[in-house]
C-alpha cells in the first residue's frame, strides 16, 4: 500500500475523499484565526523578521523551551545582529554565548553554517529550500520554518509541537518510527495552506506549545477540537514510560589562584566537545603538575543531560600563582574577567560563579 492510500484510509470517516481539501481548509483556517487573536506575537524573534533571525531562533528552539531561549536569543542578537556581524565570529565566540543553553553541537553548527554562507553565499542567507536544508544543523522542518516565516512561502514543518498536534488531530500513533513520521509529514503537507502561511506556521507551533500540550491539552479552548479525532481523550493514548538515563561519575580538579582558573579544552567527540572544563582525573591518573596547593575544598554537583545523568566531584585546589606544565591537552589560565569569553558547560560555570 503506498503512502497516499495509507493517508486516505486514516482520514476521518465522515470526510469523503473529495472533501479532503475542505477538511484542510477548515483546520488551517481555524489555526490562522486562533493565531491572529492568541498568537505569541511578542516573542523577540517574531519582531523585525529576517531569515537570519528566524534561523538563529529555530536552531536555539530545537529541543529547548521558549522561556529558556528568550534571554539567549536577545544576548546573541545584541552581539551579532545580522549575518555580516556573525561572519567574523570564531567558534569560541559562539560557544561562549551558548554557555548554559545546552546541546552545544547546535552552536558548532551555527559556526559551520556561517562559514559556508560567508564563502559560498557572500553573507546572504539563501532563498531556496534546497540550499537551506543542505546547511549544517538544518533539517527539513527547520528549513520549512525558515521558508514559511521569513519568505512566506508554503512549506510544511514537523517539529515536536506540530507532530503532537497533527498526530492527535488525525489520531495517528506518534512513536517517532519512520513509518509514522512519513504519515505525519504527508498530513503536514496536506494541511499546509497556500495563503497566510506565516500565520499558519506560527499558529500551529503556538497551538502545540500552549493548547495541545504534552500532558494536559486544553481541548475545551482548542479551535479545532470539533474536527479533532482525539479531542478530550488523548492522555491515555500518550502515556509513556519514564526514561531512566545511565549515570556517569566524573572527577574534576579545578586549580584556582586569586584571579584565574586553570581550564582544559575538551577534545573528545562526546558531550561538551570543544568546551572548557577543569582537569578530568581518571582512574590511576596523576595530575600533570606537581605544584603544592595552599588549601583544598570539594564540591559535589548533579547535572542532567538529555541522555545521561552526571555525578560531578570537583576538587578545588587554591594556589598562590599560575604555573606551566607539559600536557597533551590544550589548557589556559583564564582570568576571572574573561570567563564569559569562553564556552563552558552550565554546571562548571555555576560552580565557578560561586568561587
Amino acid at each position: 500500500m503506498n503512502l497516499i492510500k495509507m493517508v486516505r484510509l486514516l482520514i476521518k470517516p465522515n470526510f469523503m475523499k473529495n472533501d479532503l481539501s475542505k477538511a484542510d481548509s477548515l483546520f488551517s483556517k481555524k489555526i490562522i484565526s486562533w493565531y491572529e487573536i492568541n498568537g505569541r506575537t511578542n516573542l523577540p524573534w517574531r519582531k523585525n523578521i529576517t531569515p537570519y533571525r528566524v534561523w538563529i531562533s529555530e536552531i536555539m528552539l530545537q529541543q529547548t523551551q521558549v522561556k529558556t531561549v528568550i534571554p539567549f536569543f536577545k544576548k546573541f542578537l545584541k552581539k551579532y545582529p545580522n549575518l555580516k556581524s556573525l561572519s567574523e565570529a570564531t567558534e569560541e565566540d559562539i560557544l561562549a554565548l551558548w554557555t548554559g543553553l545546552g546541546f552545544y553541537r547546535r552552536a558548532k553548527n551555527i559556526f559551520k553554517t556561517k562559514e559556508i554562507l560567508k564563502k559560498d553565499f557572500k553573507n546572504i542567507f539563501p532563498k531556496t529550500f534546497e540550499n537551506i536544508v543542505s546547511l549544517p544543523g538544518i533539517g527539513e522542518s527547520t528549513a520549512g520554518a525558515i521558508m514559511s516565516i521569513a519568505y512566506k512561502r508554503p512549506f510544511p514543518i514537523l517539529d515536536a509541537n506540530v507532530k503532537r498536534t497533527l498526530s492527535r488531530f488525525e489520531s495517528i500513533k506518534n512513536d517517532s518510527t519512520t513509518k509514522s513520521n512519513k504519515v505525519l509529514w504527508e498530513f503536514s503537507r496536506i494541511h499546509t495552506p497556500k495563503e497566510k502561511i506565516f500565520e499558519y506556521t506560527q499558529g500551529i507551533m503556538d497551538m502545540g506549545a500552549t493548547v495541545c500540550t504534552p500532558l494536559a491539552p486544553s481541548c475545551d479552548i482548542c479551535p479545532a477540537s470539533k474536527l479533532c479525532k482525539s479531542a478530550f481523550g488523548v492522555l491515555k493514548q500518550e502515556t509513556k514510560k519514564k526514561k531512566i538515563n545511565p549515570t556517569k561519575k566524573i572527577n574534576f580538579v579545578l586549580a584556582v589562584n586569586e584571579n584565574a582558573f586553570l581550564l582544559f579544552k575538551k577534545s573528545e567527540k562526546t558531550f561538551w566537545e570543544s568546551l572548557w572544563v577543569p582537569y578530568e582525573l581518571e582512574a590511576k591518573n596523576r595530575l600533570p603538575w606537581s605544584q603544592s596547593f595552599n588549601n583544598k575544598e570539594e564540591i559535589y554537583y548533579k547535572h542532567k543531560l538529555s541522555h545521561l545523568d552526571l555525578d560531578l566531584n570537583i576538587q578545588i585546589l587554591h594556589y598562590d600563582k599560575k604555573f606551566k606544565f607539559k600536557s597533551n591537552k590544550e589548557y589556559k589560565w583564564i582570568h576571572i574577567s574573561d570567563i564569559d569569553k569562553f564556552g563552558l558547560p552550565k554546571p562548571i560555570k555555576s560552580i565557578m560563579d560561586r568561587l
